[in-house]
């Protein structure tokens, strides 16, 4: 009696085969010039963070609850449809901000591209960056400080539009009163990234 046994080499699991291509894709998109927009995901003591940078530096910092598709969408539209999933591109500033949230760094030193900023509201996003960590102003100061003093609303949506925050620290502008105010990360991470510099 004979019997006769096939061996077959093991399938490739799916995931495994999409995402050998897609690191090959990432691998010979940026030295083709195919890459615009690189992104990757961190998680936080505030939530899910998404980050996004293109050539020039990072460009976005997103929030869950801004429905990160729909950030991506959006880059899309303002940036350049060529993005990517990309982790690596984005290591320095995931461990700059894992560093934050320990508690080991106080200020970033990464490169910046503002391009989704202009105008007054890049005023009030560059001016952010002056206000040290630890450090709060209301809204009221920041108006002042770009030369703007009657403009304390149009410093709100400014920061409600910041497109860096934590990076940018949005979070240190608080209402005259003292209290937290308005966050695009909500109120919740607002506080936490307040109590997070002064414990």
């Amino acid at each position: 009696m004979t019997i006769d046994i096939a061996f077959h080499a093991p399938v490739p699991d799916e995931s495994d085969t999409l995402r050998r291509l897609h690191d090959q894709l990432v691998a010979s998109a940026e030295p083709s010039g195919l890459l615009d927009v690189a992104y990757r995901t961190i998680d936080s003591p505030v939530g899910t963070l998404l980050l996004a940078a293109t050539p020039a530096g990072l460009v976005r910092v997103a929030f869950d609850v801004e429905d990160h598709d729909t950030v991506l969408n959006r880059l899309a539209k303002a940036l350049s449809p060529r993005i990517l999933h990309a982790p690596a591109k984005l290591d320095a500033v995931a461990h700059q901000l894992d560093d934050y949230f320990a508690k080991r760094r106080k200020t970033f030193d990464i490169a910046i591209d503002l391009s989704l900023a202009a105008g007054f509201r890049r005023s009030v996003v560059e001016h952010l960056r002056d206000i040290g960590y630890g450090q709060r102003e209301s809204y009221a100061q920041v108006a002042a400080a770009v030369g703007s003093p009657r403009a304390v609303r149009a410093v709100g949506t400014a920061c409600a539009h910041n497109p860096l925050p934590v990076v940018i620290p949005c979070h240190r502008v608080v209402r005259s009163d003292g209290t937290a105010g308005q966050y695009i990360g909500g109120p919740l991470a607002k506080t936490a990234l307040l109590e997070l510099e002064t414990a």
